[in-house]
């Protein structure tokens, strides 16, 4: 297959993680109000190692690099609870 053909196919998995990256962020969202509703703090660190921890696992199990998956979504984290800090009114308070 040539190059150029691959690289079609990388960028329409590009679009396709970002459009799931957008639905995981309309989520933090519905989130925010279930934990402003609660009175339950933006960051959960349970949570946040159950994320990581299977995030690791998975990629594991799919023979690719689990630190770099893993550091991925630390970044998605980061993006969801700022998200959520958004719709609670804090901001980007820390």
């Amino acid at each position: 297959m040539p190059i150029d053909a691959l690289r079609e196919e990388i960028n329409r998995i590009d679009l396709q993680l970002i459009d799931l990256i957008a639905e995981r962020q309309k989520i933090a969202g519905k989130i925010a109000q279930i934990k402003t509703n609660e009175g339950l703090p933006i960051h959960d660190r349970k949570r946040t190692h159950e994320v990581l921890e299977g995030a690791f696992n998975a990629a594991v199990e799919k023979n690719i690099n689990p630190v770099f998956v893993q550091k991925i979504f630390e970044l998605l984290i980061e993006m969801s609870e700022e998200r959520q800090r958004e719709c609670s009114g804090e901001g980007n308070l820390p």
